[in-house]
């Protein structure tokens, strides 16, 4: 199966399996999703992340996090820069998710990493997903 914006595959299975209330998520892997996958665990978004490498391409198995009610951690997830339209930013004109209570996650020149870091590290690049 051919798909032209693989993050926005990812984005879609962790919404869909949050939704469904299941317990993990298997995707595809490639360096950029366990990045995006990394940032989701270190924001405390999702409760782990595993690689297996049991295929040529691997896949990766997300833990889902749900609160004590059983509703998902993640409120929401939003594919911003897409495939037909780039999205760029520079540090002083980051983008703050929910006024400072989500994430962007941002791809720049020193690696993919949250909005808050990026404007520490003094650096710009492409917003690739908001979550809150």
């Amino acid at each position: 199966m051919q798909i032209t914006d693989p993050i926005a595959d990812l984005l879609t299975r962790i919404r869909n399996a949050s939704t469904a209330k299941h317990p993990s998520v298997e995707i595809p892997a490639s360096n950029m999703k366990k990045a995006i996958c990394q940032i989701l665990v270190d924001e405390g978004y999702i409760k782990g992340m595993q690689v297996k490498n049991d295929t040529v391409q691997g896949t990766i198995v997300v833990t889902l996090k749900y609160q004590a009610n059983g509703e998902p951690v993640i409120a929401g997830l939003r594919r911003v820069s897409k495939p037909g339209l780039r999205i760029y930013t520079n540090c002083e004109d980051m983008p703050k998710v929910m006024k400072g209570l989500g994430t962007a996650i941002i791809s720049t020149s020193k690696g993919i990493m949250t909005d808050k870091a990026a404007r520490a590290a003094h650096v710009g690049g492409e917003v690739l997903a908001f979550v809150w």
